[in-house]
């Protein structure tokens, strides 16, 4: 229902209009308050690069960030990475997290980023205490921040934002109304725009999610996934769609698909009546980091990596990477 209110196929989106006039005018107050010096930001002694997004749902801005951060540590840097650790709940913060933390202390997207990159990654519901966590535990010549766009108490270097490129902004109305945190107009402002599938424009730069094999939740064991039988599909992204397409474009079609909440955190009786007898389990790899302490035999998880292209991005990671190495000389000096 809330898809095709948001992209304005339901006229329900009307009833919620005067909620959006609410949201859009409180977050261009919040803004306009940082822009102005009327509420105070902080600026980090090292670099800050904000990948987010202007709507709701996931648009596969993890994908990028892992990318990011691998690019950059490929080229020489120490990378960081913060987030507000959205879905775990610590006992205190900031939270310093490892492949190991368990995700209902720290969120699941923190763990897979530092699982996948094994960069330091902190969380913290103000970013300055994760940031300053990760410098006072170490030497580090870049922070990039998941998710943070509209977090403007953290000043930023630079800005990229990430847009599914099937959905776009929908009915371009801000939250309830439609998926907007910010306007449209908001790109003309940042520094890159990554369009995750459909078709990107001159100014922005494409991009795809490429599956690898499936992975064994016990083993660790991979298998093409095609070759994989009698699947049950389940996934608790923001856009659970995208994950069984994918499945469908590499061979796979589930004799089931159950899609929960972005985030959920799982339990293993969340689980347990969703197969039959000989069917196997497939999941996305942010649901397997919730999954693994009581994962069963037959459970895999198809792990993504986000491939760019064209002509823009060899300078964004150049622009990037100097922005570094200039603080980090200045640093030194």
């Amino acid at each position: 229902m809330i898809e095709r209110i948001w992209s304005g196929r339901s006229p329900l989106w009307r009833l919620l209009w005067p909620l959006s006039l609410l949201y859009g005018a409180v977050s261009t107050l919040i803004r306009i308050s940082y822009q102005r010096g009327w509420r105070k930001s902080w600026r980090a002694p090292v670099p800050v690069v904000v990948v987010g997004n202007l709507t709701a749902g996931g648009n596969g801005k993890t994908p990028v960030v892992i990318w990011l951060v691998q690019a950059l540590q490929q080229r020489g840097l120490k990378v960081g990475v913060v987030s507000r650790g959205y879905g775990g709940k610590a006992e205190r913060y900031p939270l310093r997290v490892t492949a190991d933390t368990p995700t209902a202390q720290a969120g699941d997207e923190p763990v897979l980023i530092a699982q996948r990159t094994g960069a330091p990654v902190a969380v913290a519901p103000q970013r300055r205490a994760a940031v300053e966590a990760l410098l006072d535990s170490g030497d580090i010549d870049l922070i990039v921040t998941d998710d943070g766009l509209q977090h403007y108490a953290l000043q930023r270097d630079r800005e990229i934002v990430v847009v599914d490129g099937l959905r776009r902004f929908g009915n371009g109305w801000w939250l309830p109304a439609g998926p907007m945190r910010e306007r449209a107009s908001r790109l003309s402002t940042v520094d890159a725009v990554i369009v995750n599938g459909g078709r990107a424009e001159s100014d922005e730069i494409a991009m795809s999610l490429q599956a690898g094999e499936a992975v064994n939740l016990q083993t660790h064991q991979t298998m093409p996934l095609a070759s994989l039988k009698n699947v049950v599909a389940m996934a608790g992204i923001g856009h659970p769609p995208r994950f069984f397409n994918t499945l469908k474009q590499h061979g796979v079609t589930p004799v089931g698909e159950i899609a929960f909440a972005d985030h959920h955190a799982y339990s293993k009786d969340d689980i347990a009546g969703l197969l039959s007898r000989g069917q196997s389990l497939l999941m996305t790899e942010k649901d397997a980091v919730k999954c693994r302490a009581f994962a069963q035999p037959d459970w895999w998880y198809v792990p993504v990596d986000a491939a760019l292209s064209g002509s823009a991005v060899a300078p964004l990671l150049d622009d990037i990477a100097q922005l570094a190495r200039r603080q980090r000389n200045v640093s030194a000096g």
